[in-house]
């Protein structure tokens, strides 16, 4: 099996849907069209590709909104858990390709509300565009701000959600990120990690709901190729880029909860049916080492024991993998 995230393991596609809980994941090893996967806008701009077995993607701001999306069958809030996991690799990105627009514009994965999103008064550029939660990239330009990476919200009423900033951050071409954005309602912030190559990558900032945030409705996950029209004057902003993505993944509930130490090399933590899990150690947080044989989280609280712990010190991590 192949990790991809937290990490997460597919094998071809699995979708379960059950009331208000839902996973979609798919490693693209088949075509995404016969399980759920639509286009909308531009369809040239997302290929499957069989040979290599990913999901190739331009996102080319000179066209119209685009979106490689899959349904999610309901309406998620503020008030619902979820999990976004994928592989991104870049071939190529430049900024300023469309004539009178040379700053910079953004790369986007996330979730969108299909009926805003397909509208003709959908702007993305000038913060028309209601309920998304993303994750965004945006290159640096002739401002030199620096390359940033971008986790947001905007809400119904298209307030903006704080945080979420990391700059200066380069996304380096031919290289391959992995990206974990969870949501927790609790307390209401989504919390982003990334790899590249395998190696840490970041930290990026979390991004929150604050008191003006009303709340955002989303009903699908999405790969967005945004059209640069309509933006403010004096900040227009285009780019042209190409890449792959690869081991896709939601999740609501997550499959990890709050994972909690209660003795030495051992865990507990609440789980989810239909997912199987890895207890981890380390003791340089380097290179880790698989300690328990895969559990099945058929059980909502989960106890995983090392049962041959250091005497000194050790990191420990859980992997929750599809089968």
């Amino acid at each position: 099996m192949k990790k991809i995230c937290l990490t997460l393991a597919l094998a071809g596609v699995f979708v379960l849907s059950i009331a208000q809980a839902t996973t979609i994941a798919t490693k693209f090893s088949s075509d995404p069209a016969l399980t759920g996967w639509q286009i909308f806008g531009d369809t040239n701009l997302f290929q499957w590709d069989s040979t290599n077995q990913n999901l190739a993607v331009t996102w080319d701001s000179s066209q119209p909104n685009s979106y490689f999306f899959h349904p999610l069958d309901t309406i998620y809030s503020k008030t619902n858990d979820f999990l976004i996991a994928f592989d991104l690799r870049l071939n190529d990105i430049t900024v300023g390709t469309t004539p009178d627009r040379p700053f910079t514009f953004e790369i986007a994965v996330g979730l969108l509300n299909t009926a805003n999103a397909t509208n003709a008064g959908f702007i993305r550029g000038f913060g028309s565009a209601p309920n998304i939660v993303e994750f965004t990239y945006f290159p640096n330009d002739t401002n030199d701000f620096g390359a940033t990476v971008s986790t947001l919200f905007i809400s119904s009423q298209t307030n903006f959600s704080g945080g979420g900033f990391t700059a200066p951050l380069e996304m380096a071409t031919n290289t391959l990120f992995h990206v974990v954005m969870l949501y927790t309602a609790a307390n209401q912030t989504l919390h982003t990690t990334m790899t590249a190559d395998g190696a840490h990558f970041g930290p990026i900032q979390d991004a929150y709901l604050g008191g003006w945030f009303d709340d955002f409705q989303v009903d699908a996950v999405s790969i967005n190729s945004y059209s640069d029209e309509g933006q403010y004057p004096g900040f227009e902003g285009s780019i042209l880029a190409h890449g792959v993505v690869v081991n896709f993944a939601f999740a609501s509930p997550p499959p990890l909860g709050v994972i909690n130490a209660v003795a030495a090399g051992k865990i507990q933590f609440s789980a989810t049916t239909n997912w199987l899990y890895t207890l981890q150690r380390t003791t340089d947080l380097q290179t880790w080492t698989n300690v328990l044989t895969t559990t099945s989280g058929g059980t909502t609280n989960l106890v995983l024991q090392d049962t041959n712990a250091p005497s000194d010190k050790a990191f420990y991590r859980v992997t929750a993998d599809l089968p």
